[in-house]
């Protein structure tokens, strides 16, 4: 589904751990709302805990187990039907990024506990297994992201660094694999589909994704002003309409290069 220009870049490598890691936490909360005839909750926690600690095991654990093989069915599956196997390098790399998504959501698991005890105390707690939120999630991949590991095309007997260097020092299972270096994305590219990003408005004063620092990829940027007119100041008069005042306003606008 992506341009061909675009296959194998750390860009894609993201789309599949995300989409991945959204399937799993998707179908995962909908078993646990009781929405899927298929799972529930996770029922293998149940009687257990510590006593000694003053907690058990109760609640309804997010069943993550069911979320991560139905993704592997739905995603896996049909890269694998396509290539003979998870033949190719390419397609042994997407199969890669679409487990280190699924890994990612196991990962931030957390445990979740509720007291129970006369007047709030805690003499007994009941704790189940949740998963992070999906923002949580998704900063972990971008971090994944921006330190994705560029691997050789030539696949033999498993994945393997690009770097000889580096082919000593194992590939983890939430690491994030590119075997093609990005393309320019600042500047534009008909053929390539890129529109570049002169003329973007940015943000002056943010250090994010929107500031004129990192979108205008260093070329700098135009500030010009614009003018609002917009009614304001309204009013009901009996009987019967609206009287409005006409505003003015003048605000900084800044493009990139």
């Amino acid at each position: 589904t992506f341009m061909p220009c675009f296959v194998g870049t750390k860009e894609t490598a993201f789309i599949y751990a995300v989409t991945s890691a959204g399937l799993v936490h998707s179908v995962t909360r909908s078993c646990s709302a009781g929405n899927m005839t298929e799972c529930s909750c996770d029922t293998n926690l149940r009687h257990g805990g510590s006593a000694s600690e003053g907690w058990h095991w109760g609640g309804c654990s997010d069943d993550i187990h069911y979320g991560m093989s139905f993704s592997r069915k739905f995603l896996d599956v049909p890269v694998k039907n396509i290539t003979g196997k998870s033949g190719s390098g390419l397609a042994a790399m997407n199969l890669h990024n679409n487990e280190a998504g699924r890994q990612a959501v196991a990962k931030l698991m957390s445990v979740d506990c509720r007291c129970h005890g006369v007047s709030g105390s805690c003499a007994v707690k009941t704790c189940w297994k949740t998963m992070s939120s999906f923002e949580k999630i998704g900063r972990f991949l971008k971090d994944k992201y921006e330190n994705s590991i560029q691997i050789s095309d030539r696949l033999k007997k498993k994945l393997r660094r690009k770097e000889k260097s580096q082919r000593k020092i194992p590939i983890g299972k939430e690491d994030l694999l590119y075997v093609n270096k990005s393309p320019n994305y600042c500047v534009e590219d008909q053929k390539l589909g890129i529109p570049g990003t002169q003329g973007r408005e940015c943000n002056r004063t943010s250090d994010g994704p929107d500031g004129c620092n990192l979108l205008c990829c260093g070329r700098g940027y135009n500030t010009h002003v614009v003018r609002h007119v917009e009614r304001c100041e309204c009013k009901f008069v009996w009987c019967c309409y609206v009287r409005c005042r006409r505003c003015e306003t003048m605000t900084d606008v800044h493009t990139c290069k």
